[in-house]
């Protein structure tokens, strides 16, 4: 069983059990990447709370000699580690039906994601920096935002379904 299947064999059904309820109110592909989206995205701030309270203790952290702020060295930290885990689950559990190729879509995802980094760089920096506000719920609060913005860029773009041209004849 290779890599995929053995994702989709453990996930799907835990994430589909959970589905009924709610089929009323989303489709299928919106419940599971809201449940992957919402997994990985817990993940992330879980890991900014570890990192900015416990792992990084100084208000300047050096990273290769360039010297960055403890929040922003918690997000990168954060970064690293929901990245991967984000793509894998989108290509291979959310959007199974894209037919773009992997490294079509894995720049794409890239570019969404380097898009969301921008933006919440700038939102953490406007929030915590220049409004003062706690930067854990700042973060909390900037994942919400950046979450619908990386649904519609997912859903259209990144791994979207391409026609053939036989298809786009009928």
């Amino acid at each position: 069983m290779n890599f995929a299947k053995g994702l989709r064999a453990i996930l799907l059904p835990v994430i589909d059990f959970f589905y009924p309820p709610f089929r009323k109110i989303f489709d299928l592909q919106t419940f599971r990447y809201l449940a992957c989206g919402g997994g990985n995205a817990a993940l992330n701030l879980l890991t900014f709370y570890l990192a900015y309270n416990f792992i990084f203790q100084q208000e300047v952290v050096y990273l290769m000699s360039y010297p960055v702020s403890r929040y922003i060295a918690a997000y990168l930290l954060a970064l690293s580690i929901s990245f991967p885990i984000g793509f894998t689950l989108n290509k291979f559990v959310v959007f199974q039906q894209s037919n773009l190729q992997s490294h079509v879509q894995l720049f794409r995802y890239a570019f969404v994601t380097v898009s969301s980094i921008l933006f919440d760089y700038l939102l953490l920096h406007f929030l915590v920096g220049y409004l003062g506000f706690w930067a854990t719920p700042s973060q909390a609060l900037i994942i919400v935002f950046l979450s619908l913005y990386a649904y519609f860029c997912q859903t259209y773009f990144t791994f979207k379904t391409v026609k053939s041209p036989a298809e786009k004849e009928s």
